[in-house]
Order: structure tokens, then sequence, then C-alpha cells
């Protein structure tokens, strides 16, 4: 089967785009997955952070804080059903299970930019820094996507 030049060139041009988001992060035995941000409007006072954590460490550890110069502070938070009314708190941690993943994802556990300093635009980038209980921190370069971006974050 022979595939047309145009489609090849499609194919390859997807497969480049998909890669250019595709990112992660090593901690020691922890990957952070495909850090990314949803674009805000002007005005917009708070924002949200999302990622994936795979511990592959024989240990459990916890995402205790965040922090980004975007905000003026970054909380974590989970988002749930309580009867029929979706709530938001804010958590003290997120627990990362020995040999399991976590996803920070729009309606469940994520991160919270509060008092967002200029809009998050698609298209641009920020550092976040991650802190963890065992492993300590590392900054991810957040990428900032359109306003309905969510990613299936499976390993």
């Amino acid at each position: 089967m022979k595939i047309p030049h145009r489609l090849l060139a499609a194919l390859s041009l997807s497969a480049i785009a998909w890669a250019a988001q595709a990112h992660s992060f090593k901690l020691g035995k922890l990957t952070i997955g495909h850090p990314y941000a949803r674009s805000t409007a002007p005005g917009q006072p708070a924002g949200g952070a999302y990622l994936s954590i795979r511990n592959a460490g024989a240990a459990g550890d916890k995402l205790v804080s965040a922090s980004a110069d975007v905000s003026r502070s970054v909380e974590l938070h989970e988002m749930k059903m309580d009867g029929d009314v979706m709530r938001m708190r804010e958590v003290s941690a997120v627990e990362v299970p020995a040999g399991k993943a976590v996803e920070l994802k729009p309606g469940g556990l994520h991160i919270m930019l509060m008092g967002l300093k200029a809009p998050l635009k698609q298209g641009e980038k920020f550092p976040l820094k991650l802190k963890f209980e065992k492993a300590g921190e590392v900054t991810v370069t957040v990428n900032v996507e359109g306003p309905g971006a969510s990613h299936d974050m499976k390993h």
C-alpha cells in the first residue's frame, strides 16, 4: 500500500506536535508528566495547573506544596461531589503511593494559581516548583494550552 506524500506529511506534523506537547521531569523515583495549564481570560483571578506524578519507588511520598511567579499564591486543591454540588477545597498534601500514579486534572485534584498577575496565554510556558515530602523539590515547565485542554495521562 502506497501512502500519499500529503498524508505522510500530515501524520509527521501530528507526531511532531504531539512530541512537542509531551514532556516529563524526573525527581528520584518520581516522574512528573505533562504539566499544563489552561489559558485564562483577562481579569480572571485564578487558573489551574495539571500534571501526573508516577512513583516508581518502594515508599510513598506526598506533594506538599507548589509555587509559581505567575500568581500571588499557589494551592493544592481537590474537587468532588457533595450530594448534587461540586465542591472545591484546599488540601494540605497530595498522596503519591509507592508504585502508583496520581493524576492532577480538571474536576479532581489540581493546582490552583491564585491571584494571577496576568492572563495565561496559549503557547506560553512558565516554571512551577513542586515540593515533595521525601523526594525534595523540582521545577517543571508548564505549557499553557487552550481553555478546554484536557489530557488522559494514563501511563
